[in-house]
Order: C-alpha cells, then sequence, then structure tokens
C-alpha cells in the first residue's frame, strides 16, 4: 500500500523528491482507478494515448452554442429541464416529483448559505402560493452575507486556503486572513468571475492601475499565488516546489488541467509538454513571493519580509524608509554588546552577564523587526512583480540542472485562440490572467459553471471538476455544459445569475424519493431521474449545531490570537500548533496546513496542502463517538435544551418547539410518543441514581437535544 499524498516526494532527495517517481505513481494509479470504476459510473470511453490531438477532446474544443432540445413532453419549458430530459428518455428514465415547498426551502437554505431555515420562514413559504414565491426566497438568500461565507469555502477548497505556510515549522501567517475575507466579499458581491480570475493572478499589477478604493482588494487577492506552500527550513528552500504549487492550483482551479507532471516530462495523458510548463514556470518566477517566517526566522534573527502594503507604494515608500531607520538603530545600539559576546564566548562566566545585559535590548529589536513591517503599515500577504526572466528547462526536474530558456507563454495546444504577449520588463502574470479570462477560452467558463452545478448537485456534469483532461471523466450532458458556459460568459460571468438558473430547474426541484425501476438503469443517478440525499459537510454541520443552540456568532472576527510575532520560536521539532475555539461560523476557524482541525478533518474538510475538488464523504465510528461525547456536542445540547425549556412549560410545548428548531417542521404524532416514553424514562432513572428535580430536568433535555441534533434528519438533506 502506498501512504501519503500524491503531491508528497515518493523519495526524498536535494531538490525536494523525484518528480519522475511522483508522476509514475500518479500514472499508475490512474490506472488502476480507470479499471476499477464504480458501478453505475460510466467510464472514460476516450483513448488515454499520449498525443492525442488537442481538436479530438471535447474540453480543448470551443465552447458550442446550443439551443435547449424542442418537442418536449415535459411539462417544464426550463432550458436545463428539457437537456436533461432528453437524455433521461433515452435511457427510458423517469423522473421522481419535485419536492415538498419544506424540502425545497431546506436545500435551498444549506445549498446557497449554509444554515437551516427558520421554522417561520418555512412556514411563511408553505403559505406562499405565489408564482414568485420561490424565487423570492432564493434573491433573499443570495442578498444575505451568509451566502459569500458558503460559497467562498467551496473556493477555499479549490485554493488550498490556510493560515500557515507549510514549512517545516508552519508558520502562521496573520494576514491571510484578508484573503479568505477577499473571497467571501467577492462572492457576496458577485464579483463577475473573469475580474475574480485576474484580480487573483495579477491584482497587484492592477492594483497601480487605480482605482485608488481597489488598492487594497486586488493586492489583497494575490493571496492566492502567496498562498503556494513553503517547504523545508530556510527562507525559499526548494522554491521551485513552491513554483510547482503555483502552476498546478492555477491550472487546476482556472483550467480544470492537471500540470505538475509536467515538470519532469511531457504530460502522460494531456498535450502539454514539460516546455509548456517552464513557459507557465517564467510567470512566477518573475514573481516575488513574501516570506512568512520558519525555523531559521527565529534561529538567524531573519524579518519577515514581502509583506505587500495596501496602500500605494508612493505613500508606503516615506513610512517604509523610517521603519527601516528604527531597525537600523536598534541594531547600531545593539551592535557593541554582540561584539563583547563574541569575544567572550570562552568565560562562561563573563558570557552569562553580558547575555543578560543583551536579553531585553534583543527583545526590543525582535519586536520591532521581526514584523517586517511597522504596526502603522496595514499588509497583507501577497506578490509583486519581481526581476523578469524566461525560466530554464529543469532537466529530470531537477532546478540544479538547467537546459534551454522558454519563452513565458500559455500552452501550444490551447494558445492558438489568443496567444499571450509578454510585454518587456513585466512578468506576464497579467497578460496570462487576461488570456484565462478571454470569453472564447475553451475551459475557463465550462470548469466554473460545473463547479457551480457540483455544488447544487453533489457532483459535477464533469464529475472530475478540476480534470477536464483526457484522463478526466466526459460530461454526463454536454450539451447542457456547454448552454451553461456559453449563459455564464453572456451574464457577465456573473455566479449568483447561475444559481438563479439552476434552482428554477425541476431538475434541482426534484425529490430525493427512490425509484426502483430508474435506479435499476441509472443507479449513480448520473442522468438526474431524482435529487441525491447529501451529508452535511464539516462546516454546516458544526454551524447548523451552533444555530439550533442559539450560539452562533455570525459577526465576522478579526485577528487569530496568535501569539506577538517577536515570540515566534517554534522549530519542526516544536512546530506551530494550536487550535483557537470560536463561536463564529466554520469558515473562520483557523486552519493549518501540517496539523489538520481535528474536528474538521473527523468530517473530512480538505487537506489545505493541495486543492481539493471534490470532498470524500467518510462514514467512520469516530464520527459516532464525536456525537455521542464530544465535549463541543454535549456543551451545545446544554444550550439547546436551555432554549427548549425556555420555550414552553410542558412537555408537549417543549416537543413541539424542539423538533421545530431543529428540522423546521412541526412534530408528528409518533414523534410525540416516543419523546414522552424517552422523558420518562429518563427521569425515572435519573431520580433512582439521586439527581434533584433541578438537575434532572437540565439533563433529560439535554438528552434530548442531543438525540435531535445527531439524528439522521439533522445530518443529511434531502
Amino acid at each position: 500500500m502506498l501512504s501519503g499524498r500524491l503531491s508528497d516526494p515518493v523519495v526524498s532527495t536535494k531538490s525536494g523528491g523525484s518528480p519522475l517517481a511522483r508522476c509514475l505513481v500518479a500514472a499508475w494509479l490512474s490506472v488502476l482507478i480507470a479499471h476499477a470504476a464504480a458501478p453505475g459510473v460510466e467510464p472514460n470511453s476516450e483513448p488515454s494515448v499520449k498525443g492525442l490531438p488537442p481538436e479530438l477532446h471535447w474540453a480543448f474544443q470551443p465552447v458550442a452554442h446550443v439551443s435547449p432540445p424542442t418537442g418536449s413532453r415535459s411539462e417544464s419549458a426550463h432550458p436545463i429541464d428539457r437537456f436533461v430530459e432528453r437524455e433521461r428518455i433515452a435511457r427510458g428514465l423517469k423522473p421522481v416529483r419535485v419536492a415538498d415547498r419544506r424540502t425545497l426551502i431546506r436545500r435551498a437554505y444549506f445549498d446557497l448559505i449554509g444554515l437551516p431555515p427558520p421554522r417561520a420562514e418555512v412556514a411563511a413559504f408553505e403559505r406562499d402560493d405565489s408564482p414568485t414565491a420561490f424565487e423570492k426566497i432564493v434573491d433573499g438568500l443570495l442578498a444575505s452575507p451568509r451566502y459569500g461565507e458558503r460559497w467562498g469555502r467551496h473556493w477555499m477548497d479549490v485554493v488550498r486556503y490556510a493560515d500557515t505556510a507549510g514549512d517545516n515549522a508552519d508558520y502562521p501567517i496573520p494576514e491571510i486572513r484578508l484573503y479568505r475575507d477577499y473571497i467571501i466579499d467577492a462572492f457576496n458581491s458577485d464579483l463577475p468571475y473573469d475580474r475574480f480570475i485576474k484580480e487573483q493572478l495579477a491584482g497587484d499589477i492592477l492594483a497601480e492601475e487605480g482605482p485608488g478604493e481597489l488598492y487594497a482588494s486586488r493586492v489583497i487577492a494575490t493571496g492566492f499565488l502567496a498562498l503556494s506552500r513553503r517547504y523545508a527550513t530556510a527562507p525559499f528552500e526548494f522554491m521551485h516546489l513552491t513554483i510547482e504549487d503555483a502552476i498546478d492550483t492555477t491550472g487546476r482551479a482556472f483550467m480544470g488541467m492537471t500540470l505538475r507532471c509536467a515538470r519532469c516530462h511531457d504530460h502522460k495523458f494531456d498535450p502539454v509538454t514539460k516546455e509548456d510548463y517552464y513557459a507557465l514556470y517564467g510567470f512566477f518566477e518573475s514573481t516575488t513571493f513574501p516570506y512568512a517566517g520558519s525555523e531559521e526566522f527565529a534561529t538567524k534573527n531573519l524579518p519577515r519580509t514581502g509583506f505587500r502594503p495596501l496602500i500605494p507604494q508612493v505613500e508606503a515608500d516615506p513610512v517604509l524608509r523610517s521603519y527601516r531607520g528604527e531597525v537600523a538603530a536598534l541594531e547600531a545600539r545593539n551592535q557593541p554588546l554582540e561584539k563583547e559576546l563574541e569575544a567572550a564566548k570562552q568565560d562562561p562566566e563573563k558570557k552569562q552577564a553580558i547575555e543578560t545585559r543583551l536579553k531585553p535590548l534583543r527583545a526590543d529589536l525582535a519586536k520591532v523587526r521581526n514584523p517586517g513591517a511597522p504596526p502603522t503599515l496595514p499588509v497583507a500577504y501577497a506578490v509583486v512583480d519581481g526581476r523578469p526572466v524566461d525560466s530554464r528547462l529543469q532537466l529530470r526536474g531537477e532546478p540544479s540542472e538547467t537546459g534551454d530558456p522558454v519563452h513565458r507563454r500559455a500552452p501550444r495546444f490551447l494558445a492558438g485562440h489568443a496567444p499571450v504577449n509578454v510585454p518587456a520588463g513585466a512578468s506576464g502574470r497579467r497578460e496570462l490572467a487576461e488570456w484565462l479570462a478571454q470569453p472564447s477560452h475553451p475551459l475557463t467558463a465550462r470548469v466554473m459553471a460545473n463547479r457551480i452545478w457540483q455544488h447544487h448537485f453533489g457532483k459535477g456534469l464533469v464529475s472530475t471538476p478540476s480534470n477536464f483532461g483526457i484522463r478526466g471523466e466526459t460530461p454526463s450532458h454536454p450539451e447542457l455544459l456547454d448552454y451553461l458556459a456559453e449563459k455564464f460568459v453572456e451574464g457577465g460571468w456573473s455566479v449568483k445569475a447561475m444559481h438563479r438558473l439552476i434552482l428554477s430547474s425541476q431538475t434541482w426541484q426534484r425529490a430525493s424519493v427512490w425509484d426502483a425501476n430508474d435506479a435499476a438503469i441509472d443507479p449513480g443517478n448520473r442522468f438526474l431521474w431524482r435529487q441525491d440525499r447529501t451529508r452535511l459537510d464539516a462546516e454546516t454541520l458544526r454551524d447548523s449545531i451552533l444555530t439550533v443552540a442559539g450560539a452562533l456568532n455570525l459577526d465576522r472576527p478579526g485577528r487569530h490570537p496568535f501569539p506577538p510575532i517577536a515570540e515566534w520560536n517554534w522549530t519542526q521539532h516544536n512546530p506551530f500548533k494550536t487550535i483557537y475555539e470560536s463561536d463564529h461560523r466554520s469558515v473562520y476557524l483557523m486552519t493549518q496546513r501540517l496539523q489538520r482541525h481535528p474536528y474538521l478533518s473527523l468530517f473530512d474538510a480538505p487537506d489545505a496542502n493541495v486543492s481539493t475538488d471534490v470532498r470524500p464523504v467518510s462514514s467512520v465510528p469516530s464520527q459516532a463517538l464525536f456525537a455521542m461525547n464530544a465535549p463541543f456536542v454535549r456543551q451545545q445540547s446544554a444550550a439547546f435544551a436551555k432554549r427548549i425549556m425556555e420555550a414552553g412549560r410542558t412537555d408537549i410545548e417543549r416537543v413541539g418547539q424542539a423538533v421545530e428548531l431543529a428540522f423546521a417542521r412541526a412534530p408528528e404524532a409518533g414523534e410525540l410518543d416516543r419523546a414522552r416514553a424517552f422523558l420518562e424514562a429518563s427521569r425515572a432513572e435519573l431520580g433512582r441514581i439521586g439527581l434533584n428535580e433541578t438537575q434532572a430536568e437540565s439533563e433529560v433535555w439535554t438528552g434530548y437535544a442531543k438525540i435531535l441534533m445527531t439524528s439522521n434528519e439533522f445530518f443529511y438533506v434531502d
């Protein structure tokens, strides 16, 4: 059995691993996976042949203009329904009914904002028989600030968001939360997706062009690149692996392409050559990345560097000059004692006396120098154009063995529709971003339209959302995908418009009930004869628990409570590792690269070391043990119980309120009977062991609250 991630080095070498070995393992696994397709999933029928002519692969062709099929036998004239219906009819599938109103509003709430609907909202929607009732629900959710928190988290998976750098000691990056907030705000404001691409790849360049009110947000947006993982110990050690991460994440996020394997040889399956790889490498080698700190930050007195001011450079320069002068003055003040210490290293006694005098002086210097910027100057973990360079080929992926330089450009098999022309003296990142955001790009709109669809149906029309290459899956509905991509661009790259289009279809509104005949034909529901039932993801589950407990804080938190930067001294043997308790939404939890959050990892949150397109859904005993025994669940159950007890005086009133808070519906007759039986048995047992009436009532309702919060109906969405 292989262990670890495919992104980790298989063989440790001075260059950070054998890229050939990693790619061979990746290729070998892809073959195994292709031959072990799950029942009911149609495997990719395209040949996995190196050098396949690009024009023969669907994803590399221009997006086709397609019209919805005519002659529909369905009651729905919705374009999505007409595309889906044609594929169902061809396979003899009959769709299940549309879901009831409570199911629809609950699904919409979880899809769009990741929180359960209030009972009052559900009841009002059930009473509203106007033709625009559901449209108003969707519009209200899209206007909520909670929307960006939900959909921003999806993007954070793709861009491998973390609050630490990933070096041996996993140093914190307090400022990266600004990029997290940028993502959330971008979704809330419905920032056009083409601009979203440009700002993340070249926001530092665009910021200089104005307008001034966008300067800070555009600089912050380049956190996408700044987050490229750091390795080993020294500043920028194994920088070629950091650039590899930038290339790979750019390819996966925006193009749905895996580019990493072309580092040491032509891609085994896709028409990406090693020359293409190093042509892209030059864009990022021409970029200056920030240094967030590492083990040598403390041992060699290295300050953080490369953090970008959030005001124009001409305004920041006087502040920075003053700051550097302050640092130089403190260093000069300490220098005589540092020299005395060096001279006294053979005298233990004298050395100790000097060190005693130096300790507070060094602390003063560290407090000023280590942050890398003055406290009065706001900065971001961002990138900036560096010295332009055409990168040389790295033979076998080894940076110490180089070949000819390769001019910066787009991959040749895609560059024909709009080549990238890099101006003299520039990195070319802006031109690369504009190339990606071209309406005519065959991949960009398709990839994002598919991601949006994925998060509404649990799977994309292409089930490999970050791999549209030859080894990726073919679309279940290719014409529908092109229709959505075209509409996405025509609609000004509006993500919210895509939500409205998808959620207004009967295809999305179908119930999740089972049909044996359909299941026999299409057990994986690839052709959408129903909606799939889905389990809440880690963040939504935690947020829902806090919501029903009345404990969720909907404010946006500020800086994580990291220790003062001057005190940072973590090492690979004593790395940064902590958990900060919070009652805010889970998107705001501090997330580390090397130390996964115990709760989030338990419920399949992504590995922040790599771009994640599809989260696995595991079912393991530790999840049940968490639900039964975790202090968090116990604490929130007690808070929920307090709400229940305050909501009514009789058991019937309290049970009714509890069910409405947990499930946004009234209790059924059988539920009331079971609840009464549980309450009576619990009171009897607690009285037997000696609890007084007040203690017993609290425990009884805490137990009942836990039952509701750990039930299938709470954990799953129909």
